[in-house]
C-alpha cells in the first residue's frame, strides 16, 4: 500500500504546476544556490515565504546555515540556469551567468522577475527534507517575463507574452 501511495503522490504533484525559483546565499566558503519548486507565500505580517530542501548536506546544508538568502522568481529565459542549479555539480556562479552581489553579500540575479531577500526564522525537519520559513526584508522587482514553471517533468512558460508551453525538458 505504501508504494502505491508514494507513486500516486508523485503523479499528483507531477501534474500540479509549480513556479521555479533559485535560492541563493553567501557563505564563508562562497556563494551557494539551488533550484526550488516549493516556494510559497506564508504571511503578509510579517512578510514571509516558505520552501523546502531535500537534504541538509552539500549546497542545501550550506544554504540552511546561511543568515540570509535571496529567492529569485525565474522567467523562461532562465531555463538553462535553473537546470544548472538543479543538477548536482552543475555550473553555478560562473562568469557567463549574470550574477551580481547585493550590498549585504548575497548573490543576486538582476534580470529575475523578482528577487526577495529574506532571513530564515524557522526550520522544520520533515522526513529527509527541511521546511524553511523566512521573513522577507526586501523585494526587488525585475523585468516582466513569462514565468518558468515545472509541470509533468518539464519546464514551461506561463503568462506574459508566452506563445504556449516551452518544449518540455528535464534537468540532469
Amino acid at each position: 500500500m505504501a508504494d502505491d501511495l508514494v507513486a500516486d503522490f508523485k503523479t499528483a504533484f507531477r501534474t500540479h504546476p509549480a513556479g521555479i525559483a533559485l535560492v541563493t546565499a553567501a557563505t564563508a566558503t562562497g556563494p551557494v544556490g539551488l533550484t526550488a519548486s516549493s516556494v510559497a507565500s506564508v504571511a503578509l505580517d510579517p512578510t514571509s515565504l516558505v520552501f523546502s530542501v531535500t537534504r541538509a548536506t552539500g549546497t542545501a546544508g550550506a544554504l540552511l546555515g546561511a543568515p540570509s538568502l535571496v529567492v529569485h522568481f525565474l522567467g523562461i529565459q532562465h531555463e538553462e540556469l535553473a537546470r544548472s542549479f538543479a543538477t548536482s555539480g552543475g555550473p553555478r556562479f560562473t562568469a557567463d551567468q549574470p550574477w551580481l552581489r547585493l550590498p549585504t553579500g548575497e548573490p543576486y540575479l538582476p534580470d529575475a522577475r523578482a528577487a526577495l531577500r529574506a532571513i530564515p526564522t524557522h526550520m522544520l525537519p520533515v522526513g529527509s527534507s527541511t521546511l524553511v520559513v523566512a521573513e522577507v526584508v526586501e523585494v526587488r522587482l525585475g523585468p516582466p517575463a513569462p514565468a518558468l514553471v515545472w509541470h509533468d517533468l518539464g519546464f514551461h512558460a506561463v503568462g506574459g507574452d508566452a506563445a504556449g508551453p516551452a518544449a518540455p525538458t528535464q534537468p540532469g
